[in-house]
């Protein structure tokens, strides 16, 4: 194969990969009459603003018809008979006619834009808010970049159709339709010789908005794939630079790049072809009326008011092609943002919050679970018929090599999934019959992977399920001195008021698991998660906080996630997973003495540390 041919074959399958990460499946050809039903669901809450501009279109259209016929007086009866008054008197009603047309082009495009950036921000929201409802896992195969393009390059798409003034079609209309009319008044002769070419230009458009369309979606699905592989690249920076993969990262992103560039340049194509024909047109129109003009006549006023509404008669041709190419690029947004609403698999169906409802069972236990089952793919368990319970104020550590389920038992917990069969109950009740809020507010939890929000070290630690704005500046201080390291935070130069960073990035991975801790503990929630809450924390701080820690937990129903086996030592009881089963149950010694799992993982860890062989036999 020669070397331009690998080259190509090399690309093509560089764009398929790219596609098949970070593009979007193909769309369905979505009617625009139903996209546009969708999208004035969101217009018609300033259905009162677009009748303005719709009012003003008409009064814009009106004079824009009368403005010739002002020209063929002032001309025949005013410069060429010789009458100053019927001059003066029409020129300044032309001018009043283009200053009272140009102050109204400015109320109608003011009002339909201010009606398409309420709606669109609307519709963003809607998307938003649709986003939040969804499944967890449903963002398990989605690129970031796919998402983030939805909800802003897709919905700007459809907001130009308010920005460019497509939505003037309507006032296209009745300009063209009032055109014809007064041009057959004047010369129905010479108005056949510019009628004759609308057919053409008919079918021409016709031809060229199926193409566009195509080339529309094809930019829209390119400009994912490209956010999709920058998210992808920033995110990953470190690896890349640490693995010298620079070079690779920017071959690939170039492919996507090229592909992005060559869909608009043939959406551009398109376009360049439309509206050069359409000059043609034009053109050959108005060469043919004055070839015409040599064989019949005809007054000089009605020459230059019929070419006046010959070129009126062709510029809202113009603009309505250009602005069905627009309508285009909007409607294949809308089909991307519309299909996001309305094909992605369905949210929980958050329950009513309840009050003062019995608990059904035991009003002792916290946390229970009979008999789950769950798998994140079907024909994969992850966990297979768990049964155990957690007695409120009972610290129940769960152990298992990496991928025994034990995260899975958490998520479960807090109806970040729902099970498959059986029954998750907190308090005695049935996760799905909770409302999410209700349910999770009874939670505090602390991340294996902390996520940190833009703001300040002391509005991270306070940020609360509710939405709550207040900081109480003296519980999180309080709440940082229980832990022992307020010193840790409060150094800084701005101290608890420190701008965290992206994703927290100006500190360290420890620090940013100190702040996850506090924030658990500035909850105050009756049950505590710790999923490796002690992972990224140095033993020397470990051992600082764990007075802190034994106070945290006293009274409450602790669900500690570790592999770090040393931290649990101290559990009421132990639960020991194995491909997605519970093995055993019991405290730290009877596990040790029963030479079951536990005590086998007990032996790998300690071995390593008194120099011992390692053990395999696991």
């Amino acid at each position: 194969m020669s070397a331009p041919s690998r080259r190509k074959t090399e690309r093509s399958e560089g764009e398929r990969i790219s596609s098949a990460v970070h593009g979007d499946a193909t769309l369905g050809n979505a009617t625009d009459w139903r996209l546009l039903a969708h999208i004035l669901t969101f217009v018609r809450p300033h259905a009162w603003l677009l009748a303005v501009a719709g009012l003003v279109t008409l009064i814009t259209a009106t004079l824009a018809i009368w403005r010739p016929l002002v020209m063929q007086e002032v001309i025949d009866d005013g410069v060429l008979a010789g009458d100053s008054n019927i001059l003066y008197r029409g020129s300044l009603l032309l001018l009043f006619l283009v200053m009272g047309e140009q102050l109204l082009v400015f109320v109608q495009t003011y009002s339909v834009q201010v009606v398409g950036a309420r709606s669109m921000a609307q519709l963003r929201r809607r998307v938003f808010e649709h986003l939040q409802g969804l499944r967890v896992s449903y963002f398990d195969d989605q690129p970031v970049g796919r998402l983030v393009t939805r909800v802003t390059n897709d919905v700007d798409a459809i907001l130009e159709l308010f920005a460019s003034g497509a939505l003037n079609a309507f006032g296209d209309l009745i300009r063209l339709v009032g055109i014809v009319i007064v041009m057959v008044a004047l010369d129905w002769r010479l108005s056949l010789i510019a009628f004759a070419a609308s057919p053409v230009v008919a079918i021409m458009v016709m031809v060229v908005r199926r193409f566009s369309r195509t080339a529309f979606r094809e930019i829209r699905g390119r400009a994912a794939a490209m956010n999709g592989s920058m998210a992808e690249q920033v995110s990953g920076m470190s690896v890349i630079q640490a693995l010298r993969r620079e070079s690779r990262a920017a071959d690939e992103f170039d492919t996507i790049n090229a592909a992005y560039r060559d869909s608009n340049i043939r959406a551009i194509k398109y376009e360049a072809m439309q509206d050069a024909a359409i000059e043609m047109v034009q053109s050959v129109c108005i060469a043919s009326i004055v070839i015409s003009l040599g064989y019949r006549e005809t007054s000089f006023g009605t020459v230059v008011a019929f070419t006046a509404y010959l070129s009126q008669f062709f510029e809202p041709i113009g603009q309505l092609a250009q602005r069905l190419t627009l309508l285009q690029s909007a409607m294949a947004g809308a089909e991307r943002v519309f299909a996001l609403l309305e094909d992605t698999p369905p949210g929980f169906e958050d329950a009513p919050q309840q009050t003062d409802v019995a608990p059904d069972g035991d009003p002792a236990i916290a946390v229970a679970f009979e008999r789950v089952s769950f798998a994140y793919k079907p024909d994969v368990p992850v966990l297979r018929e768990i049964c155990f319970e957690a007695r409120r104020g009972e610290k129940i550590a769960l152990v298992g090599p990496t991928g025994a389920g034990k995260s899975t038992v958490a998520a479960l917990m807090l109806r970040l999934h729902d099970v498959k069969s059986g029954v998750v109950r907190v308090d005695g009740q049935d996760v799905r019959g909770l409302g999410r809020e209700q349910l999770r507010t009874r939670f505090a939890v602390v991340p294996q992977d902390v996520f940190l929000f833009a703001g300040t070290v002391a509005a991270n630690i306070a940020s609360d399920l509710g939405g709550h704005d207040r900081i109480d500046m003296a519980r999180v201080e309080r709440v940082l001195n229980e832990l022992g390291v307020l010193h840790v935070f409060a150094s800084r130069p701005d101290g608890l008021e420190t701008e965290v960073g992206v994703q927290g990035a100006r500190f360290s991975t420890g620090e940013r698991q100190l702040i996850a801790f506090a924030r658990a503990l500035y909850r105050d929630a009756p049950i505590l998660i710790l999923d490796e809450a002690t992972a990224s924390i140095d033993s020397e701080t470990e051992a600082h906080m764990h007075k802190a820690l034994q106070a945290l937990m006293q009274g409450r129903t602790a669900i500690i996630i570790a592999h770090r086996l040393a931290t649990i030592k101290s559990a009421d009881r132990i639960v020991s997973f194995h491909r997605g089963r519970i093995v055993e149950q019991g405290t730290h010694h009877e596990l040790l003495a029963s030479g079951g799992l536990y005590a086998k993982l007990h032996r790998l860890q300690f071995s390593h540390a008194v120099g011992s062989p390692p053990v395999t036999d696991l």
